[in-house]
């Protein structure tokens, strides 16, 4: 049943482009772009703008990728703008890029953000969605998606219809909160969820036909969005393979020093100054662990030591002072109290150890598992 809409994607291959008899279409699922997103990892405003200049700019890369590949259709699952109200730059450029690029069907599911975007432009490979279940063929592969809303995010499980012969891909931005219940979803005969909102790649099993997945976003933009950014290709065949494609121009990464082992700022120096940090990327530096010296200029330093060996990094401090049981054994305290209390107890020597470094964590106001 598959010949004739293979037999019609194979010749609409670019000319000398190799074809895989076992995939007949190509098809790239991305979300969470954010066009015209403040940067909010604290980047000083000539970063900020270079910033926002390289979400656009890794966009224009995913439709290269696209055009390289032979990819037919790119699904955009929601957010596609940060504002229900982008600025003209933006909106001039997204809808530039779907003009200028007819051969390639950009599906545009509005999410959260941009859910009161009025469609600018229409153009014949720009398909869109709405408050109803809508539904785009090419050949046995099927794509459907609605967008949601106060009015409809409990019903719209219990509206979709699919064929079980066909390959049916299903379009939806949201998690949990906002209505998606991937257990509502089951038995629908969806092989493959596309979704977004959620700004890290995630992926699993929908049930014993299907697959959920959230792309994640293309590129980073804070603390909180670290890690291996990208879009994900599907090649779709007598079955749909998806795989994520790691792809932004710099990845967000956070570092964690544990500067227990050191005995002054000079060694906590030296141990920072070993560890690998990429030329291109935007760090978070954590600094943990126990001290028994003074760390009151060590953020500082070690921010200035590292400034210029990547794109921007944040040094946060998050050293703790070491106790020294021995001290609070003679006071007159509720330490000194503790301390002699559980120094008198039958408790094995580590254990006594764990007991005090938790009961002083806490009386000083951390919390600490034993």
């Amino acid at each position: 049943h598959l010949i004739s809409p293979l037999r019609k994607l194979r010749d609409s291959f670019p000319e000398g482009e190799a074809y895989n008899k076992d995939i007949y279409m190509k098809i790239i699922h991305c979300a969470d772009i954010h066009l015209g997103s403040k940067m909010d990892s604290r980047l000083p405003g000539d970063k900020a703008d270079e910033r926002k200049a390289e979400v656009r700019k890794t966009f224009s890369r995913i439709i290269s990728y696209a055009k390289s590949e032979g990819v037919k259709v790119i699904m955009l699952s929601g957010d596609v703008f940060d504002s229900d109200r982008p600025v003209k730059k933006d909106k001039e450029f997204f809808y530039s890029a779907v003009k200028n690029n007819p051969q390639i069907d950009f599906l545009y599911l509005r999410g959260n953000h941009d859910v009161k975007e009025s469609y600018f432009e229409k153009f014949e490979n720009l398909k869109t969605f709405g408050s109803e279940w809508t539904a785009y063929t090419y050949g046995d592969a099927v794509i459907s998606g609605i967008e949601l809303s106060p009015e409809n995010k409990t019903s719209f499980h219990s509206t979709l219809r699919l064929e079980k012969d066909k390959l049916n891909i299903v379009m939806l931005h949201g998690d949990e909160g906002m209505g998606v219940n991937l257990t509502k979803l089951r038995e629908k005969n969806i092989d493959y969820l596309a979704l977004g909102h959620i700004h890290e790649y995630r992926t699993g099993r929908l049930d014993s036909r299907g697959v959920w997945c959230y792309s994640g976003c293309p590129e980073g933009r804070g603390f909180d969005e670290a890690g291996e950014k990208g879009f994900v290709l599907l090649d779709v065949g007598e079955k749909i393979s998806p795989r994520f494609i790691p792809f932004a121009c710099r990845e967000i990464t956070e570092l964690n020093a544990d500067l227990s082992d050191t005995s002054d700022e000079y060694t906590a120096l030296e141990k920072i100054r070993k560890l690998s940090i990429s030329k291109q990327n935007i760090v978070r530096l954590n600094l943990t662990g126990e001290i028994d010296y003074s760390n009151e200029t060590l953020q500082k330093e070690v921010q200035k030591q590292l400034e210029g060996s990547c794109y921007f990094i944040s040094v946060k401090d998050k050293t703790l002072r070491k106790f020294n049981a021995e001290e609070y054994a003679g006071d007159l305290s509720l330490r000194g109290e503790f301390v002699r209390e559980v120094l008198s107890s039958d408790l094995d020597a580590e254990t006594r150890q764990r007991v005090i470094y938790a009961g002083l964590s806490a009386l000083a106001g951390r919390e600490e598992n034993l």
